[in-house]
């Protein structure tokens, strides 16, 4: 069976002017064409590996060159042109893959990269989707406190940044535990909180606890400098004032302070922190 948007091995069955038609062996009677220009040396009986897809007269086409996306399939690809209809993605075939403004999840521009999927829509033509969340898989090998990268594809208000790891398996930064705010398209290094039941995956962008506490007294430590010596925040000062200034949640805060207090590098007064003399 030929199909749209996708990698097939075909069988030619003859060679015209135009270029070799091919057929599928469950299927001799249903032919597409492989362009002349795109032959080197066929003859009947040879199997070609093709791809299947529509020229700009919106006929079923075949063509060696395979592009960086299959049916089904994700992959990151750059905005080449955009319009008031939607956009146009570069995934490696002369005719660019058009991804409709009802699929993107963002505004775009050209230059963006973008993670997507192929589908055929009602007109029988292969589009791109920046909704991905149904195409990501949730069988990956990864466990509990392994490092992984992967791209943000969304961002809730209500759950956190959703991210598709490795473009292929899906997974979910909290809300409550995002340090600073993620952008759809962001590249992001994360660790694996916990590995949910259903196989989706928990992120956090922060260590550990104590392999943590380092690096954030580090940081307060160093905006103390840059602020003269002292900051009008302690372990008393509101969550949403702490994230906004440090990016650290109030525990990660107070357990720097914690640290930074036991090796006397501050002092903790009524109306903030101030770094020693030592």
């Amino acid at each position: 069976m030929i199909e749209l948007g996708r990698k097939q091995d075909l069988t030619v069955e003859r060679i015209t002017e135009h270029g070799a038609y091919l057929k599928a062996d469950d299927n001799p009677s249903e032919q597409v064409l492989l362009p002349k220009n795109q032959l080197s040396g066929e003859k009947p009986g040879d199997t070609v590996t093709v791809f299947l897809y529509k020229d700009s007269e919106d006929r079923l086409i075949s063509t060696k060159q395979i592009p960086a996306l299959e049916l089904g399939g994700l992959a990151v690809l750059p905005v080449v042109q955009v319009n008031k209809i939607g956009a146009f993605l570069d995934w490696g075939l002369a005719k660019n893959l058009f991804l409709p403004f009802r699929e993107q999840t963002r505004a775009l521009e050209e230059g963006d990269e973008v993670l997507v999927s192929l589908y055929i829509d009602k007109s029988s033509r292969l589009c791109a989707t920046m909704r991905v969340y149904e195409y990501l898989h949730t069988d990956s090998p990864y466990k509990k406190d392994d490092r992984v990268s992967g791209v943000v594809y969304d961002v809730s208000r209500n759950f956190g940044a959703f991210v598709a790891i490795d473009n292929e398996y899906s997974a979910l930064v909290p809300k409550d535990d995002l340090p600073y705010p993620l952008r759809s398209g962001q590249l992001v290094e994360a660790r694996v909180a916990r590995v949910l039941p259903d196989g989706k995956l928990t992120l956090s962008l922060r260590e550990k606890a104590h392999l943590q506490m380092d690096s954030d007294a580090k940081l307060i430590l160093s905006a103390l400098k840059g602020a003269g010596g002292f900051l009008p925040y302690n372990d008393k000062s509101s969550a949403e004032d702490i994230k906004v200034r440090f990016c650290l949640s109030k525990a990660a805060f107070k357990r720097a302070l914690g640290n930074l207090y036991k090796n006397r590098l501050i002092t903790i007064e009524a109306d903030g922190i101030r770094i020693t003399e030592q």
